[in-house]
């Protein structure tokens, strides 16, 4: 095959690709809107016209208007600067990630990638084979050893997943290896013993803050956006199906006075525990936007990630992921957005 039909079979593979994730993020967009204005009104046809003339006009194309519309009706106003989901995955993330974002899906690196203390990684299994958290090899024999050397608790987190998925939390009395193995590639952290206050809003779960930083064109980090993600009961880590999302001020650390379940429902208060949202303090906060900055500028090739990070019994910030890829930031968007003008963002479907 020559060159450039290679080259013309592959845009128009990727043009598919596209296509679909478009099909898929504005058939996302609609059951978001329509489970928002299930619990208020319908929104105001001046937001969504004035959605449609952005989305054209400043976007590049009106198919990104579905998700401006979620935004407006969660704000009840449209604001000029908002990034869509479905434009920030087939444009921001293509011209301004490629394929080094794809790295946050190997858990198995992290160690690599930023050889960093803050995460709490035991060992890692890869290709059947077990190593210590600096790429040394560990025998079968050894590996349980190794694993619970400091708890009788971890949690394995696969490769290749996320928003919970591909998590399991192992006890020393109950590791089998054959079963271990039998996950794939993975890596074993330390179990956390959160700090008391957050267990507050549910101890069965590790509570986690989700800390987006963005790197611009001259080098420049930044945090653009905070939210707190708690766990539900009967689930012993946080899975994005059933999670509370609360917005936090990233000027402050204080908690909004209302969270989000994965309908849009609004929700005072933890619905399990009881426990209100509004005037807590996320504890350790300036540390989590420092430890989420230094991070990024160790790893400065995309432009930007989203940490979520833990804070312990002993007021010690970790990082229980990361996610160079699809990060997402609809939430951020519609609840505190817009949170990233003056990155250019908008202008990139222009360079095509």
């Amino acid at each position: 095959m020559d060159p450039q039909t290679k080259k013309y079979l592959k845009a128009r593979g990727q043009q598919v690709l596209d296509l679909r994730q478009q099909w898929l993020s504005k058939k996302s967009a609609r059951h978001a809107l329509a489970r928002i204005e299930s619990f208020s009104r319908k929104t105001d046809p001046q937001i969504l016209r004035r959605a449609d003339e952005y989305a054209a006009g400043v976007l590049g194309s009106k198919d990104h208007a579905h998700w401006l519309y979620v935004y407006g009706a969660l704000a009840g106003t449209f604001k000029e600067g908002w990034i869509p989901k479905s434009y920030y995955e087939l444009t921001v993330v293509p011209r301004l990630k490629a394929t080094h974002g794809k790295l946050s899906l190997l858990n198995t690196l992290n160690s690599v990638v930023f050889s960093d203390p803050l995460f709490p990684e035991a060992a890692k299994l890869v290709n059947g084979s077990f190593f210590t958290q600096d790429h040394r090899f560990l025998p079968d024999a050894e590996a349980q050893d190794r694993i619970f050397a400091n708890t009788d608790k971890v949690v394995f987190k696969a490769d290749g997943h996320g928003q919970g998925v591909g998590v399991h939390v192992l006890e020393r009395d109950d590791f089998n290896l054959t079963e271990v193995k039998a996950q794939g590639n993975g890596i074993f952290q330390e179990f956390i013993d959160q700090h008391d206050l957050l267990a507050r809003f549910m101890p069965a779960s590790v509570a986690t803050i989700r800390v987006t930083t963005v790197m611009n064109q001259t080098g420049v980090c930044s945090v653009r956006g905070a939210y707190l993600r708690l766990g539900r009961t009967g689930h012993k880590h946080v899975s994005s199906a059933d999670q509370v999302r609360v917005p936090v001020n990233i000027d402050t650390g204080a908690l909004g006075p209302q969270g989000y379940l994965p309908s849009w429902q609004t929700v005072d208060r933890h619905p399990d525990t009881g426990v209100e949202f509004n005037g807590f303090q996320i504890p350790e906060f300036s540390t989590c936007l420092s430890t989420a900055k230094r991070l990024h500028e160790k790893f400065p090739f995309v432009c930007c990630i989203g940490w979520d990070l833990a804070v312990d019994k002993n007021n010690d910030v970790k990082v229980m992921e990361w996610n160079g890829n699809w990060n997402d930031i609809k939430f951020s968007e519609a609840t505190q957005g817009p949170c990233f003008v003056g990155l250019g963002w908008e202008d990139l479907w222009r360079q095509e």
